[in-house]
């Protein structure tokens, strides 16, 4: 947990003194991490590797480990832990 912490405050550093093609490739480079943490998970659930539900499936999979990961407030800020629609 803390090494992602610092993970992510030193990309936020750098990013304020990018260029747009060093965060793209920094955005890909997420990605594809992503891809390789979830990907085999949505390929056992059946989905085709690569295939539109694929991709949905491993940005799913992110978003809820996410969501586990730093608490039910997240992204939602200081909204008690619920998004408006849920209220």
């Amino acid at each position: 947990m803390r090494t992602l912490l610092l993970t992510v405050a030193i990309a936020l550093n750098l990013a304020a003194c990018s260029t747009p093609q060093e965060r793209a490739f920094r955005q890909q480079a997420n990605m594809d991490a992503t891809i390789i943490e979830f990907g085999p998970a949505c390929a056992r659930l059946g989905y085709t590797a690569n295939s539109d539900l694929w991709r949905n499936c491993v940005i799913q999979l992110s978003t809820r480990d996410d969501f586990v990961r730093y608490g039910s407030s997240y992204p939602y800020g200081g909204w008690g832990g619920r998004p408006y629609w849920g209220r």
